[in-house]
């Protein structure tokens, strides 16, 4: 029983290993194979490895560096036996046979040569724009996050079939398009980089607020955006607008503990015991976005939100928060990046600030937008701003209806509780 527990202890210490080095494995192998699907199955072929002998030697001193050379090495393996099978087919020319050899030279070579920014290459091309928003989002958490299709499958709400196809049309589609393996120059950078801090983000909003299923909150997915988010500070730090993303997701994830009571019910933001807000999460996210303003960078889509959100860390109590503050900065961010959704959250700030009908105003005048039609915070806001001004039918109405858009249960049970205490208020 001992040596089976014994085995177990080491495969969890490889998983543990796994999810460190994954990514710069699959990063160094691909700047040499220059195909990220390859280096993948490159990479998973050296996992197999270490769980065959991993368990009878013993995790060695340098788990990445055994792994890295025994993928290369596999790699290595494989061309040569691709240039054997081609030899014998009679199908390979000289130039493709010339080529053939200088890619296992550089196998060779590169068989103890550092990482470098591998891994900034590999993000920049699991976010490649040639992908769909969906594709790159699940792309990156694969081969960046280290988390396995079905650990995403599970935190997207979708059968593990359905992701695994997602990842290997991505996949292909990279090859296919022939997405070179580099960090962008020039003008594309700017470009790209937005493109990356989107899907970094998108996945931490998808931990921090569930679309759908039962739970609020999906913390791992918040914590995989929080890892990849430092990642890119290390390896991007002049870049101002990745501080101040990492700076916005510290600040919001501090707030993690006091966000759902005893059973998992939401929390609202002006109701949380803020003495369960972490303040080194804090102390991380203030400084971040000092970094960014300091690169000049205050003015920034993401450093703006991250403002914002350092005038609620800094409160010690909901009746200190600085709504005025709060409000210029969202009129400052809609101007940055005009969206109904920003207005949105505009109307809130200036419902806290100038009153509830002020609120009530704005809200009002995003009726007709499109694009608010079937989001469910736009009955939710208003509802708050109907409950403040004392017009308790109106409110029920406008809660049951937000409660009738959400796909998220928790949020559900909230909102449908807020029109039934609004009933309770009139009977």
């Amino acid at each position: 029983m001992a040596g089976a527990d014994g085995v177990e202890e080491t495969r969890r210490a490889i998983d543990a290993v796994w999810r460190i080095e994954a990514p710069r494995l699959i990063a160094g192998l691909a700047r040499m194979v220059r195909d990220v699907g390859l280096a993948e199955d490159l990479a998973q072929d050296a996992l197999v490895a270490a769980l065959e002998t991993w368990p009878a030697s013993g995790i060695p001193d340098r788990p990445g560096a055994w792994l890295m050379t025994t993928a290369r090495r596999r790699g290595i393996d494989q061309l040569r036996r691709r240039d054997l099978l081609d030899r014998k087919h009679g199908e390979l020319g000289r130039d493709a046979d010339a080529r053939r050899e200088a890619a296992v030279e550089e196998l060779e070579a590169a068989l103890d040569d550092p990482v470098g920014d591998d891994l900034l290459r590999l993000i920049f091309t699991a976010c490649h724009p040639v992908l769909s928003t969906e594709s790159r989002v699940a792309l990156t958490l694969r081969m960046v996050g280290g988390l396995t299709t079905a650990e995403i499958a599970r935190a997207y709400l979708v059968p593990e079939p359905t992701m695994a196809q997602r990842i290997v049309r991505a996949k292909r589609a990279l090859s296919d398009a022939a997405v070179p393996f580099e960090v962008p120059r020039g003008a594309e950078l700017a470009a790209r980089v937005a493109s990356v801090l989107e899907v970094v983000y998108l996945i931490f909003n998808e931990g921090y607020l569930a679309s759908a299923g039962e739970d609020l909150l999906r913390p791992a997915l918040c914590d995989d955006a929080l890892r990849l988010g430092r990642i890119l500070a290390e390896l991007a730090p002049g870049e101002p607008e990745v501080h101040g993303l990492l700076a916005l997701m510290e600040i919001q994830a501090s707030r993690t503990a006091a966000r759902t009571g005893a059973h998992g019910e939401p929390v609202l933001l002006l109701d949380q015991d803020r003495s369960r807000w972490d303040p080194l999460l804090i102390r991380r996210g203030l400084a971040a976005l000092a970094r960014a303003e300091a690169l000049g960078g205050a003015r920034g889509p993401y450093a703006l939100q991250a403002a914002i959100a350092a005038c609620h860390a800094r409160a010690r109590a909901a009746d200190e928060t600085d709504w005025p503050r709060i409000a210029a900065l969202y009129a400052e961010l809609a101007r940055v990046t005009p969206s109904p959704v920003v207005e949105l959250n505009r109307a809130v700030a200036v419902g806290m600030a100038d009153g509830p009908e002020a609120g009530l105003r704005l809200v009002d005048a995003l009726a007709g937008e499109a694009a608010l039609a079937g989001y469910h915070l736009l009955p939710a806001v208003r509802g708050d701003l109907l409950e403040r001004l004392g017009r308790g039918p109106d409110a029920r109405a406008e809660f049951e209806r937000a409660a009738a858009l959400t796909a998220n249960a928790r949020e559900k049970t909230l909102l449908l509780g807020r029109a039934a205490a609004c009933a309770g208020a009139q009977s």
